[in-house]
């Protein structure tokens, strides 16, 4: 028996029946000889981890744009505490922690710099829209190694599909990831806005604090825990009265820091940005050499929306400089 037969035994055994194991995945695109020591989506997991688009992550904005100070949250810690929160409630409900850490690990890959400001951008310009967890499957599928992409599990890639809005994922893992995602950000969000100056730790109504806790680790806690106990009949649930308060969190969070004036005065200089460089880069003379790829196969403007949706915030803003900045001579 090889190791990862003896891991899938294991799986087997232990593993809740709704939990997804690893000998039935559905497979990958192209068939591939399985590995002695790691099971499917254990490979999964390390082909995200080690791929470029996962290493863009750490300079990629989540909430503010490019912050000053060292312990804002990027795209790249929002990933790791998103995957740190599935996995002890994938453990919990006896699911397959595997699976659900690498859905977790690439759910955001194909976000945009700027956030979300980014990606309503590309959604504009874009003739077939932009919605960052589609490219997120794009990335895995077409874009990675060249465009042989890293041909994972399907259940890793539904999982990514499904991270957000709209259809749920097949698997229990994959849901557990989408409530992740938001226990992680609504948090960590309040974390950065207080550390912005923009909330202050009593701002948050005590019908919420009173019931979910009034400091980020009480609160992720307290919703942790609801899901665990909660959850049952291959149901990914909180209790209701902790939902209804985490529901309400979610829109004081709306209100008063994603539609803050002062935490987004910066996003209303990205689409400007962005669609000057998409301008630029639909010109084929302007595209870089390595995106000739995708232009042939599928398009100059998908090429363009690739690289774009690619780069990292710091990488985005000093190409448009220089491009578009005239530098001083040099005398």
């Amino acid at each position: 028996m090889t190791v990862s037969e003896r891991t899938q035994s294991i799986e087997e055994k232990i593993l809740s029946p709704y939990a997804a194991l690893s000998k039935n995945t559905l497979g990958r695109d192209v068939p591939e000889e399985e590995c002695e020591l790691r099971t499917p989506y254990q490979r999964d997991r390390d082909r995200i981890l080690h791929c470029k688009s996962f290493r863009r992550l750490k300079h990629k904005t989540q909430v503010f744009l490019s912050p000053e100070g060292d312990h804002y949250r990027t795209r790249l810690t929002h990933t790791l505490e998103v995957s740190q929160i599935a996995r002890t409630i994938a453990r919990a409900l006896l699911l397959n922690e595997d699976l659900t850490e690498a859905i977790s690990l690439g759910h955001d890959l194909g976000h945009t710099p700027f956030g979300h400001a980014g990606e309503r951008a590309l959604n504009q310009l874009y003739p077939l829209g932009f919605r960052h967890y589609e490219q997120s499957v794009r990335i895995v599928e077409k874009v990675e190694k060249d465009g042989a992409g890293l041909n994972l599990t399907k259940e890793v890639r539904d999982g990514i599909l499904c991270h957000t809005t709209g259809t749920e994922a097949k698997t229990l893992e994959g849901r557990v990831v989408r409530l992740s995602d938001r226990i992680a950000y609504i948090n960590h969000d309040i974390d950065d806005a207080e550390r912005a100056g923009i909330l202050h730790e009593n701002d948050v109504p005590a019908e919420i604090s009173s019931i979910l806790g009034c400091r980020r680790a009480q609160r992720i806690d307290t919703l942790v825990h609801s899901v665990a106990e909660n959850s049952q009949n291959g149901t990914i649930r909180m209790d209701p009265d902790i939902q209804a308060a985490f529901d309400k969190l979610y829109d004081f969070m709306y209100e008063h820091v994603y539609l803050n004036p002062f935490a987004k005065a910066e996003e209303k200089k990205v689409p400007y940005l962005i669609g000057t460089l998409y301008q630029h880069l639909k010109s084929p003379e302007n595209l870089p050499e390595d995106m000739n790829r995708i232009a042939e196969q599928d398009g100059i403007e998908r090429a363009a929306c690739d690289y774009i949706a690619g780069m990292t915030d710091h990488f985005a803003i000093q190409l448009f400089q220089n491009i578009f900045v005239p530098k001083s001579w040099n005398i």
